[in-house]
């Protein structure tokens, strides 16, 4: 395995960078504003980002894009869109997932009794019961803890699409848990600007409340955890399509619960290093832990599923 990236997905890792600082929300005021909310999605659709898989992007560069959209707090289906572009495969006409000429727009884990996330503004969603694929209508918005991804209700009946083999679920399953992960990290070193930016601009007794040993030691230790965390997603982002499923699936679940409970210690540091106006409403912390808790529960893994020593 190589980690070092090539200058593509440098240059795929910047883009969408720079789409999440132009286009996310600045501030908790701006997860409300229609303009940019639109702008975001015209610039997410029309650049593609959503058909990644089908244009031959790989798992690390699929990780790569979820990992800054996480950071950005970016506030538009992605997800579930990639999810269900990686079921369609490559483009060929043929292959595209849709029932009465009608594309399916995201995948989600479970079956008819789902709640998908990103379905706000969708039309059809495709589940996973088994191995088995089922289509629906997607409904009304519903209420949810994630104030950037919201979830929707799953409407009418449901149609069968067709069925997975083991192989194909298990790809599919690996890079369902990678993206969350990455979607993971990215909440996590976003938190974390955000507690640095305000150590560094908070004074108390005259002197910024970061050169306190107090205060340092807490963001170093968040350091830590994103510089592991990186390390473990990088392993199963480049395991989606170079290790066989079964392999992949397993780096990917290692990497979920290490991540995720990562990224939960640095957003909980964050609130306590802004202080009390860590707990107020204003602060973009409390929308960073909103969405790790989200993206845990997103591919759900537990440590039953991996043997490892982990605990």
């Amino acid at each position: 395995m190589d980690v070092r990236l090539t200058s593509e997905q440098r240059q795929l890792r910047d883009a969408a960078a720079k789409l999440a600082d132009d286009l996310g929300p600045g501030s908790v005021a701006e997860l409300d504003d229609a303009k940019r909310l639109a702008r975001l999605e015209k610039a997410v659709s029309t650049a593609g980002w959503r058909t990644l898989r089908s244009d031959g992007a790989s798992g690390v560069e699929v990780a790569l894009v979820a990992e800054e959209f996480g950071r950005g707090l970016v506030d538009v289906p992605f997800l579930g869109p990639i999810l269900a572009d990686d079921l369609r495969g490559p483009v060929d006409g043929s292959a595209t997932i849709g029932l009465g000429g009608r594309a399916i727009d995201i995948a989600v884990p479970g079956g008819a009794a789902a709640r998908p996330a990103d379905g706000a503004g969708r039309q059809r969603v495709v589940l996973l019961d088994d191995r088995r694929l089922l289509a629906a209508e997607v409904g009304e918005r519903l209420p949810g803890a994630d104030l950037t991804r919201h979830t929707a209700e799953i409407t009418g009946a449901t149609e069968e699409l067709g069925e997975l083999s083991p192989e194909q679920l298990s790809q599919w399953q690996a890079l369902a848990v990678t993206t969350t992960t990455a979607d993971l990290l990215g909440a996590a070193r976003g938190v974390q600007d955000l507690a640095v930016e305000y150590a560094r601009m908070r004074e108390q007794y005259g002197h910024p409340i970061g050169s306190y040993q107090a205060v340092a030691h807490l963001l170093a230790e968040s350091r830590a955890l994103i510089e592991g965390s990186i390390s473990v997603l990088r392993h199963a982002a480049w395991a989606v399509d170079e290790l066989p499923p079964a392999e992949a699936l397993r780096a990917a679940r290692i990497a979920k619960i290490y991540t995720a409970r990562a990224a939960r210690t640095v957003c909980e540091t964050s609130i306590q290093v802004h202080g009390g106006i860590g707990n107020t409403w204003e602060c973009l912390a409390h929308v960073f832990l909103r969405r790790v808790l989200t993206s845990t529960e997103l591919f759900a893994v537990r440590l039953e599923e991996i043997d490892h020593g982990l605990s």
